[in-house]
């Protein structure tokens, strides 16, 4: 991947949220992340300004800033008190005439619901696990086991534990139900495909890139209920699962499969309309690689499989970041323009 000629000096406002609910420790980690990804876009030379959203109003939080001298680096998951507003955030910033990295506020619209995700991938002929909707605790005419049950709205694993996973059709009924007085939503069953897992990013627009794929090992544990990535696995340090749980990176793969998982990660990035950089991740049953979920706008967190991937490669956190900018940037080519020849402009509010 060309990293040679990044544009380095182009300004972005770092736009992240923190919601005043949140216990302090989460509103502490967030800080400290938004903190370290600043250091890292200064280090290679980009004007940055954290702007931190704590409210609802977005535009409020944006104003006196201009569009036309800074883009977004829009890591801002959610507007505060608003669940699952990923995609009302980049509808505002559309409104607001803003460049910003990462997806579309139609393709998080698309991403947030794992139903019209899997219809998509569906149609396009690309893997995935065997699945069906319920919208009532009625689970007649499932018959493939084990299966998993998630919340269909939700991302990050939220929602999914080793119960998750259901052997039979009482466990199936059990957690359907679960699901649907717990998250108010559907419950979206799967065939749960027992192999192995990878989480594959891919970087660009056009032309993609795919970054080595990291490979989640769960040879420690022997229950299939153990087999998979839950929550818990991803955020508490504490948990069994979390200090159990391996990453291979790069994950050892053969020659036909490195092909094979490579066409069906950029199969499945371009499906969902994904842009500048998502995570895929996979399972690899009986030489096909099923898709389980897309992630646009996914989490690069310097422990992260994105940016541990994109450090594989010879790219530091601070040019992962950049190059996320100026794929961005070359969205709206008058960024490029006004900023050669080089003048020297700050970040108005």
């Amino acid at each position: 991947m060309e990293i040679s000629n990044l544009h380095t000096d182009l300004p972005a406002l770092l736009l992240y949220n923190i919601d005043l609910s949140w216990p302090p420790q989460d509103a502490q980690d967030c800080l400290a992340a938004a903190h370290m990804l600043k250091g890292a876009l200064t280090e290679v030379g980009h004007p940055i300004q954290e702007v931190c959203v704590h409210s609802a109003d977005l535009q409020e939080a944006l104003d006196g800033f201009s569009p036309d001298e800074c883009l977004i680096f829009n890591w801002c998951e959610e507007l505060p008190g608003i669940p699952r507003s990923a995609s009302l955030v980049a509808q505002t910033l559309d409104q607001m005439g803003f460049t910003y990295t990462g997806a579309s506020a139609e393709a998080l619209t698309l991403s947030q619901d794992k139903r019209q995700v899997k219809a998509r991938l569906r149609a396009q002929g690309i893997p995935t696990p065997r699945w069906q909707i319920f919208n009532t605790a009625r689970s007649d005419g499932w018959d493939c086991f084990p299966a998993i049950v998630k919340p269909a709205f939700e991302h990050c694993s939220f929602g999914v534990t080793r119960d998750a996973v259901v052997q039979s059709p009482t466990e199936l009924a059990d957690r359907v139900l679960y699901v649907l007085d717990t998250f108010d939503q559907p419950a979206l069953i799967e065939e749960f495909i027992d192999g192995r897992e990878f989480h594959v990013a891919v970087l660009g627009n056009g032309k993609l890139h795919m970054l080595p794929p990291a490979e989640m090992d769960f040879s420690a544990f022997d229950n299939v209920k153990d087999r998979l990535c839950t929550f818990d696995s991803k955020f508490d340090p504490q948990s069994t699962s979390y200090n159990l749980i391996e990453l291979h990176l790069p994950a050892f793969l053969t020659q036909d499969e490195q092909c094979l998982i490579e066409k069906t990660a950029l199969s499945a990035y371009r499906a969902v309309d994904c842009r500048d950089y998502a995570r895929m991740d996979l399972r690899l049953r009986d030489g096909v690689f099923y898709v389980l979920d897309v992630n646009p706008n996914a989490d690069i967190s310097p422990d992260t499989s994105l940016a541990l991937a994109a450090g594989v490669i010879g790219l530091s956190y601070g040019q992962l970041g950049s190059l996320l900018i100026n794929l961005a940037a070359q969205r709206n080519r008058p960024f490029l323009d006004w900023y050669h020849p080089k003048e020297e402009r700050g970040l108005h509010k």
